[in-house]
């Protein structure tokens, strides 16, 4: 591929963005040394399995690159810039916008990120952009160091991200992640972060039981010790309200996340997937009188305000002008 197929990362201080589907499921490694291991989570129908290469599988602060890529991709993608599953970035501006030293230990652990990266291999049922893909592949594609300073530091790389990321950036299955996020050292602190503001949002709490927070997390600790690592954080935030957005609180059987009130609201966004002609016939059935295009666009915003992105739009359209009606009557 020529570089100028390359998609240039040059926006300044865009909002830090994680895709929704490895905020869901346990694709990265909370480990602290390189875990080896093949894993396999399912909920529901839904698997994803994750084969490390003999460096160790990708770990959270791995994600750190992709972050980065997916932040660029969609403030471009927001300006009405075409985008490129193949991108070209300073390794400088990585590494500084996602609180990365920027001395030499800084860019040999970018390095040995892109490796871990390039050599996982997933294979799930999960789909982003509603496109099912079965077929084992990297969370990237390749990696290239284009340029190197006379210290032997990397200046330029080029990347090609793997089609599952890319049709999340293009579906905008993405969530705004706090910038403190980087900031957050444990691996275990990231993780829990991730799940929060995935399942969390911007309501006032979310429950989720121990032993299926610790699937979540994808930890290999034993029950006992995972409740440990867990109390530790828990008091750790409640003396220092460190943890962004949500804070954290653990009882013998759940855990809860309450949000800080600190999430960006959504106001200005809408969701903008495409409706079916039959759904506005279908909205009409389930709430007569009122003017579909008036409930279309309070859905459109709810979906917006609530970060939901329908896989079956023309569904959930109808559904939600069903609920309305019940709501409120006729007009």
């Amino acid at each position: 591929m020529q570089s100028a197929d390359f998609f240039v990362c040059d926006i300044l201080d865009a909002a830090p963005k994680g895709d929704m589907a490895s905020m869901e499921h346990p694709v990265f490694s909370i480990a602290t040394k390189p875990d080896r291991n093949v894993r396999r989570y399912e909920n529901g129908r839904n698997f994803v399995e994750i084969t490390p290469s003999v460096k160790g599988l990708a770990t959270v602060h791995d994600r750190d690159v992709l972050i980065f890529a997916i932040s660029q991709l969609m403030a471009a993608q927001n300006e009405g810039r075409p985008v490129s599953r193949a991108i070209r970035f300073k390794a400088f501006d990585l590494l500084n916008a996602t609180n990365r030293g920027t001395d030499g230990r800084g860019y040999q652990q970018l390095r040995a990120a892109m490796e871990r990266l390039r050599g996982t291999t997933i294979t799930t049922n999960v789909t982003t952009g509603d496109v099912e893909i079965l077929d084992g592949f990297g969370l990237i594609d390749s990696f290239r160091i284009v340029r190197e300073t006379r210290e032997g530091r990397m200046h330029e790389i080029e990347v090609t991200l793997s089609d599952w990321v890319l049709n999340a950036v293009t579906a905008r299955e993405v969530l705004t992640l706090h910038r403190n996020y980087f900031r957050l050292r444990k691996p275990l602190e990231r993780r829990l972060y991730e799940i929060a503001r995935k399942h969390c949002g911007q309501a006032a709490s979310w429950k989720i039981g121990l032993g299926k927070l610790k699937s979540k997390c994808g930890s290999y600790s034993t029950d006992k010790e995972f409740r440990r690592l867990l109390a530790n954080i828990v008091a750790e935030d409640a003396a220092h309200a460190h943890m962004p957005d949500y804070s954290i609180e653990m009882d013998e059987e759940f855990v809860t996340f309450r949000a800080r009130g600190s999430v960006p609201a959504r106001e200005d966004e809408i969701f903008e997937g495409v409706l079916d002609p039959e759904a506005y016939e279908d909205a009409r059935s389930v709430a007569p009188g009122w003017d579909v295009y008036h409930l279309e666009g309070e859905w459109r915003r709810w979906c917006g305000q609530q970060e939901i992105e329908p896989k079956r739009p023309g569904k959930h359209f109808v559904s939600f002008c069903a609920s309305w009606h019940a709501r409120h009557g006729d007009p």
